[in-house]
């Protein structure tokens, strides 16, 4: 699968420096669903997370990625994944969602998708994840939530 990014992006290690970037992508690509400050610094505290970023030719953060996985549990779990509006559509979401299964120690990859957000299905689709199940209500307004689940080759 092509993991490439477009010329002059470049995906990286985000770290706490990064947090408040990600939180306004969060909040811009996210606006009801963005995790809140506090909740976003833990993610990036906690051990087990893996944490990327795609930095854009600029020196902008143009996307970002976390994922969880540790080797005691069967599945990780793609926690949040956000592209700029501004850089979608050149590939950069499937570039970090693959450099992020590369690094989780999990064999099988979940993550949860809002059922009317069909750009990310698709990309879900396209990268190998299948729906593993459906959570109406998950969402604060409501929205059903698809749980997708790949599992890699091992």
């Amino acid at each position: 699968m092509n993991t490439k990014t477009p010329p002059g992006y470049r995906i990286q290690r985000a770290t706490l420096l990064d947090i408040r970037a990600v939180h306004r992508l969060e909040q811009i690509v996210f606006p009801l669903d963005a995790y809140p400050y506090p909740d976003l610094a833990l993610l990036f505290l906690w051990p087990t997370m893996t944490n990327l970023k795609v930095v854009s030719p600029d020196g902008l953060l143009a996307g970002f990625v976390c994922g969880m996985g540790t080797r005691l549990r069967d599945h990780g779990w793609i926690v949040t994944l956000a592209i700029d509006p501004a850089h979608q559509r050149q590939g950069l979401g499937r570039a970090l969602l693959l450099a992020c299964e590369r690094r989780l120690p999990t064999r099988c990859i979940r993550l949860t998708v809002r059922a009317s957000n069909v750009p990310a299905i698709t990309l879900y689709r396209h990268t190998g994840y299948t729906i593993l199940d459906r959570k109406p209500g998950y969402y604060r307004d409501g929205e059903t939530g698809l749980v997708m689940e790949k599992c890699l080759e091992s």
